[in-house]
């Protein structure tokens, strides 16, 4: 057993057994290189990555591999997910090399912590050619190393975006909107070609287009895709939850890994498109996919878990990515019996399979159809009971502050929306885990936990993990009426601000103020597979400005979206919540205020979707807008102007729609 057996990590403990003397990420490592005048090779990766473990199995394990690597480096392992700013500057600097990504990604690092080499998936041929040549180069040719790291270093500094000098117009939104209609699959809906990524931000965009000016251009962009995506494969029709990406451009046959931050931006999309077109179909996605994080991403001890692996047995007792969730007709009938053949037909499940001769269960042959009748939902559950007896795939443990607080708003925005008081009593669960369990002694923010750890939770939170945790405490105050909640958003945000702003050029820098230096300083502007750092925070400050009567808040706010603005012209499509956050810092705040517990009047402001709305009700703070409220009635205000006060739903929610309203027919049924 190498080092990695003393991680609290489940990705490095599964390398714990490699014939590798593996270092985790720390400074023995790089002062070991140092001392031997060797580079250092970095292995990043994930637990539920199916090609790490691939090379793992091919590469990893070979002793002569490992011999290699003893001789002429120092190897490290790093687990993206523990360690995302050491991932995002490497990726970076891939990006930089090769013009492209992805992981299991390896990477060649001088003593000095700069990388001058650097590539992803390598077999065991490739990879043993890939030492010897760097180790050539390294004693050979140092200067060349130089020079290749100097010019690495230079375009990641390079690639810092300066501020504009004031908050930028609406009109930017429109050039992402451009951007995204060019990229739009008007057959199989979602953007671009294979692999294909759900974009919820993207959507979220269109969305918000489409509530300012509806058309049928923006109504094709939306239905097409949720529904699409909604019927493929990548969306798990039997247990619920959704995969990380697509391998196809029907999203038919996904890469199977599910992660946790995915079941949180699928939920609040889905529920979002829900809100604005009233689809129960779109309404039970959310539903199943909600089951599904409250069930097998459920941590014992209440959080949530980091991840589902792709792999798993296959009924010859082979690993096989997939294996768990895909499915052959003569299976169909010996869980189904006489249904069988009506199942298969309604699953899409053929002869021919579509990976490996076994299919993804899928809804494409009548996309949008998936409202389950009495008889195809009775054949669902014995197909789930069926696959719980399979060998099921791995899960990673570990809780991720980030993804917990992702999900902590999601639960708490579908439970108000879709009136569902058990989702907000499920994201206050976890919110009390992680204040329970994922603070220091000086009470700051730690970002992994793991049961087994020894400290169980470690790693300085970063910028994005606060920013996620502001925006969940806020929901959660607007959710519940607790100012509890509100009180701690607050807290969360001067800690980030704190520790996080860059008084100069103004934005948040991924790593606190005291926290080790990095190889560079960084500021997380683009959007991913979650919101940036910058964008998050924008959307966070500023909602919690309103509430809180801060306008502090929303000046930070504004300086994010001038740093946001600069990144427009780059790469349009890749700020997409932060042009979200600037739609709404133009359109408005609008807040109601409720005193007290009016359950109708909550539950109508509640139930009304405007991403420029914040509630507040029940525990009074106090912050100015609370001043002269009197119980018994909501008020609605923007830019400290004031709708008359009313006492009944039917006003309140012609006061939000800005229209008469028949009230029994205004929302989409709960």
């Amino acid at each position: 057993m190498n080092r990695l057996s003393t991680e609290s990590s489940p990705y490095l403990r599964q390398h714990a057994g490699d014939p590798i003397d593996w270092y985790p990420w720390c400074d023995e490592a790089f002062a070991e290189a140092r001392a031997r005048d060797v580079p250092v090779l970095v292995s990043v990766g994930y637990s539920s990555c199916h090609w790490c473990h691939v090379m793992a199995a091919e590469t990893f394990a070979d002793r002569a591999v490992g011999d290699s690597l003893r001789v002429g480096f120092v190897a490290i392992k790093v687990d993206r997910e523990e360690l995302p700013e050491v991932d995002a500057v490497l990726m970076e600097a891939l990006v930089a090399l090769t013009g492209r990504g992805g992981w299991p990604m390896t990477m060649i690092l001088d003593p000095e912590r700069r990388p001058f080499w650097g590539g992803t998936y390598y077999d065991r041929a490739a990879f043993v050619g890939l030492l010897d040549a760097v180790s050539r180069v390294w004693l050979e040719r140092r200067s060349e190393v130089q020079a290749n790291a100097d010019t690495i270093l230079e375009a990641l500094r390079s690639s810092v975006v300066e501020p504009l000098d004031t908050v930028p117009g609406p009109e930017l939104i429109n050039v992402a909107l451009s951007q995204l209609a060019q990229g739009f699959d008007g057959v199989n809906g979602g953007f671009g070609k294979a692999p294909k990524f759900a974009n919820p931000m993207g959507l979220d965009l269109v969305m918000r287009a489409h509530m300012i000016t509806p058309s049928q251009g923006t109504t094709d962009v939306i239905t097409t895709s949720l529904d699409a995506m909604a019927s493929g494969g990548i969306h798990d029709l039997i247990g619920g939850g959704f995969s990380r990406y697509s391998t196809d451009e029907r999203w038919l046959v996904p890469h199977f890994e599910k992660m946790l931050y995915d079941q949180a931006m699928m939920i609040g999309l889905y529920r979002r498109g829900w809100s604005l077109f009233g689809h129960q179909t779109w309404r039970a996605v959310v539903e199943d996919t909600i089951s599904h994080l409250l069930t097998t991403f459920r941590h014992p001890n209440g959080a949530l878990c980091s991840s589902i692996d792709a792999d798993s047995l296959d009924p010859r007792g082979q690993v096989a990515e997939g294996a768990y969730y895909t499915w052959t007709p003569d299976e169909f009938r010996s869980v189904l019996g006489s249904e069988a053949d009506r199942m298969i037909e309604w699953y899409g499940i053929t002869d021919e399979g579509h990976l490996d001769s076994r299919s993804v269960p899928n809804r494409l042959h009548a996309r949008g159809d998936l409202l389950r009748p009495a008889g195809v939902e009775e054949a669902r559950q014995q197909l789930l009971a069926a696959r719980g007896r399979r060998p099921a795939p791995s899960i990673d443990d570990k809780v991720i502050l980030e993804w917990n607080a992702l999900s902590i708003s999601a639960l708490a925005d579908a439970g108000m929306v879709m009136a569902r008081p058990e989702w907000i009593e499920a994201a206050v669960e976890i919110a009390d885990f992680l204040i329970g369990e994922m603070r220091d002694a000086q009470d700051r923010w730690l970002r992994v936990w793991h049961v087994d750890g020894e400290p169980r939770a470690r790693h300085r939170a970063a910028a994005t993990d606060l920013a996620a945790l502001v925006d969940a405490f806020t929901r959660l105050g607007e959710a519940t009426g607790r100012a509890h909640w509100t009180e701690l958003a607050v807290r969360t945000a001067d800690d980030l601000l704190d520790h996080h702003w860059d008084a100069g050029e103004g934005g948040l820098i991924t790593t606190a103020s005291d926290a080790p230096e990095p190889l560079i300083e960084r500021k997380d502007v683009r959007d991913d597979t979650t919101p940036s750092a910058n964008s998050l925070a924008a959307g966070a400050l500023l909602r919690l400005s309103a509430i809180v009567s801060e306008p502090r808040y929303a000046n930070h706010a504004d300086r994010i979206l001038q740093l946001i603005g600069a990144a427009v012209s780059r790469t349009p499509t890749a700020v997409s919540h932060g042009l979200a956050v600037l739609e709404t810092r133009h359109r408005g705040i609008t807040e109601v205020v409720i005193p007290g517990d009016e359950r109708d009047l909550v539950a109508t402001a509640m139930r009304v979707w405007r991403p420029d709305v914040v509630l507040a009700w029940g525990e009074r703070t106090t912050a100015d807008i609370w001043d002269g409220r009197e119980n018994g009635l909501a008020y609605v205000c923007q830019n400290r102007t004031c709708s008359t006060p009313v006492d009944n739903s039917r006003d309140l929610l012609a006061q939000l729609t800005g229209r008469p309203v028949n009230l029994d027919a205004s929302l989409p049924d709960a």
